[in-house]
């Protein structure tokens, strides 16, 4: 080996090391690692950054803020309603789900697809009373799935038409991905509709999480303020150091039948005042006997005295690199900043019933959140939390229905017959969609996933590297005097497992920009062609179905689930054996070797 092969080498494998520790976020890592190639010499420093102006980072730019557009306008929230209607037995609500999932995942971005899909898979299951684990995996599944489909599925099609371009000298186009994509697509919507979900542990399969952690009367209830009392003229923010000893918060208070929640924080207690607490039974008791305080009325009637006209409770779950994540309540001053009260957290589909304040915010965490129903939205925008409950479609937004679906499609079509390429279409559509107000300037910058944006721009110049260093070729070499006498089939089912394991471990952008290179190596080394092998990288990156760390849809159900981390390979290993059985052999017919 080469110095320069050396020094790549070790950049690469230290980056993978810390992708999979997870403790720094992958855009740091990524730039971080790009700025040692540059060092070391292996990336020209002119081009260091020429990642960041990358047709495939454009791509996924415009693809996120059109699936922001495509969300606003109400053009999915249409078609995912008639999941409500379909739930009557655990196969068709399953299918229906998935299966819409997927649909919408092959046009726009997965998670958006996860998002819009979530709270109609909530609530239709409490209409029927079934358990949402049973339902939300298959969900998740169905989002990523669907995503395998088109170019513009996801980021890992969008990296490997971008790869084959520059060094094959064509992409790969809008539908290429469709004959084997699609077909492992539908191959896995109906393995997890008839086999997968039975394969989740009972105990999951029953759980009730949303009306676990609803069950809020247990440790939030009322409290007079007499003649006497010690809380009487004080105000309530002072109060709160007070009552933090007994883990307690004062989250509204009631004056002559008048509700006051978010303002409540800059009142002074008044006799006749009726406060409204929130803590463990222990820690009311100690609260009230403090402040000599009076118990009033019935906990059972908390959850309705604290939503009204004015007021609304809403749950939320933490997404992944979220402006809450690794904080906790008290540092985020949500009551004084955002106007809203956290009221109870879920973990994994267990409520936290222990000190809220020092709680460390995790993604995938349930929150239940109080305040201000023209508030509590904005909040969680701000936050990065996204809601588990079914939004309305505007009347001002329904007529921009038709406009949001013209132009996709339109940009669809010219990209597919070679009009335009699909950068300069979808970049079209993203500006047309801002200028007719379908996503809004400050909707425009909160669409577009950063970190990925970051993450892309770094890595392309590092996997750049590898090739010119001819790295890849010592790599695949490597693989094909260790494999012996295989046969090229086995091989590009090698390709696809290796991807698909990484995939599951590290992000699915930064797999596909490693594999890609490497992939072609083994090609070249056989003397087959490179788009076999492109195809498994692509296929491969997008399967993350052993863990809830390989893909950001599997984060966001742990929580509105109630999975715990070893559910996951139940449902995902058989089905990642299933999708290498299946890709194969169809890669090898649609995609020949060639040798």
């Amino acid at each position: 080996m080469t110095g320069d092969q050396i020094e790549i080498s070790v950049i690469i494998v230290v980056a993978a090391a810390l992708f999979i520790w997870g403790r720094w976020r992958y855009d740091l890592v990524a730039f971080t690692a790009l700025i040692a190639a540059v060092l070391t010499g292996v990336v020209d420093s002119m081009a260091a950054f020429s990642g960041f102006g990358h047709p495939a980072v454009i791509t996924v730019l415009a693809v996120l803020v059109i699936s922001r557009g495509l969300f606003n306008s109400g053009v999915v929230d249409v078609i995912a309603r008639t999941v409500v209607r379909a739930s009557a037995s655990p196969f068709l609500h399953v299918t229906v789900l998935a299966g819409v999932a997927a649909f919408l995942s092959a046009f726009m971005n997965n998670v958006a697809a996860l998002a819009l899909l979530m709270p109609v898979a909530l609530q239709s299951c409490a209409k029927v009373d079934r358990a949402p684990a049973l339902v939300l995996m298959p969900l998740s599944f169905g989002s990523i799935l669907g995503g395998l489909a088109t170019l513009i599925g996801t980021p890992p099609n969008i990296i490997i038409a971008s790869y084959r371009a520059e060094n094959l000298g064509a992409s790969f186009g809008m539908f290429d991905f469709t004959p084997v994509g699609g077909v492992v697509a539908v191959i896995g919507v109906l393995f997890v509709a008839l086999i997968g979900w039975r394969l989740l542990p009972k105990d999951v399969r029953s759980r009730n999480v949303p009306a676990d952690l609803i069950a809020i009367e247990n440790y939030v209830t009322e409290a007079s303020v007499g003649e006497g009392s010690k809380a009487i003229d004080q105000p309530i923010h002072e109060l709160d150091d007070t009552l933090e000893e007994h883990d307690t918060r004062i989250i509204g208070l009631i004056r002559q039948g008048r509700r006051i929640l978010s303002a409540a924080r800059r009142e002074h207690v008044r006799e006749g005042d009726v406060l409204m607490l929130e803590a463990s039974p222990e820690g009311i008791a100690a609260a009230v006997a403090d402040l000599k305080l009076e118990l009033v009325g019935d906990k059972g009637q908390a959850a309705e005295l604290l939503t009204g006209a004015d007021a609304v409770m809403v749950e939320a779950v933490v997404q992944p690199r979220s402006r809450i994540e690794g904080h906790t309540p008290s540092s985020l001053s949500l009551g004084r900043q955002h106007d809203i009260n956290l009221l109870a957290v879920s973990r994994q589909g267990r409520p936290h019933r222990g000190r809220l304040r020092s709680f460390r915010l995790e993604a995938g965490d349930v929150l239940l959140l109080q305040g201000e129903s023209e508030d509590i939205h904005t909040a969680l925008n701000r936050l990065g939390c996204l809601p588990l409950t079914m939004r309305e479609v505007s009347i001002g937004k329904r007529r921009m229905i038709l406009p949001a679906l013209g132009l996709f499609v339109a940009a669809v079509a010219a990209a597919a017959m070679g009009y335009v390429a699909i950068t300069i279409a979808f970049s079209v559509v993203m500006i047309a969609m801002v200028l007719l107000r379908m996503v809004s300037l400050r909707e425009l910058y909160d669409a577009v996933d950063w970190p990925v944006l970051v993450l892309l721009g770094a890595m392309i110049p590092v996997g750049g590297a590898l090739e010119s260093t001819e790295t890849t070729a010592l790599v695949a070499n490597g693989i094909l005097s260790l494999a012996g006498d295989l046969s090229p089939l086995i091989l590009l089912g090698l390709v696809l497992v290796v991807t698909m394991t990484l995939s599951d471990i590290m992000n699915n952008a930064a797999t596909a920009i490693v594999m890609a290179p490497i992939a072609v190596g083994i090609a070249s080394a056989l003397g087959a062609h490179a788009d076999p092998f492109l195809m498994a990288v692509a296929i491969g990156a997008s399967c993350a179905f052993l863990t809830p760390i390989g893909h950001q849809n599997n984060t966001l159900i742990m929580g509105p689930g109630g999975y715990r981390f070893g559910d996951y390979w139940r449902m995902g290993l058989p089905l990642e054996i299933l999708i290498v059985v299946v890709a194969v052999p169809l890669i090898a017919v649609v995609w020949p070797l060639g040798i």
